[in-house]
């Protein structure tokens, strides 16, 4: 007989993810995310992409202010944030798989109108959800 745990463990929330044909800019990124918290079931957005760094990190020129245009102040849901990477996938967690078919159909609308060069999404879980063996050896939370 299996000993029984102590607490069950937590079921994966699913994402939806966006991958735009191109990696985005400011605007664009900001656009879209505004319109994604809007849909009805988005618990957390995250992005990932190619970094905006404030300053170059190596080489002769090491130490010297980057003057990357898409490295702006972004306002997403009444908060402003400073955006680190020209997006290039967004990953949209919904609150249970039960509302995952209305706001994918949702958030594809949403994508058509601002993102007119294309892009293809997918449905999965992409984010940890629970510390792997490296994350407790380090000490590292994953919420």
């Amino acid at each position: 007989m299996m000993p029984k745990t102590s607490s069950p463990e937590a079921v994966p929330l699913p994402e939806i993810m966006i991958l735009p044909s191109r990696l985005l800019s400011a605007k664009t990124t900001e656009r879209l995310l505004n319109k994604i918290y809007k849909v009805k079931h988005v618990r957390n957005v995250t992005v990932s992409g190619e970094s905006l760094p404030a300053k170059v990190s190596w080489g002769p020129g090491k130490g010297l202010d980057v003057d990357h245009l898409e490295r702006q102040v972004i306002e997403v849901a009444g908060r402003k944030t400073e955006l680190r990477v020209q997006v290039g996938r967004v990953f949209v967690e919904i609150e249970d798989i039960d509302y995952v078919k209305k706001a994918l159909k949702d958030i594809e609308k949403m994508c058509e109108e601002v993102l007119p060069f294309g892009f293809d999404m997918e449905v999965g879980r992409y984010s940890k959800y629970k510390p792997t063996v490296s994350d407790y050896k380090s000490g590292v939370k994953v919420i």
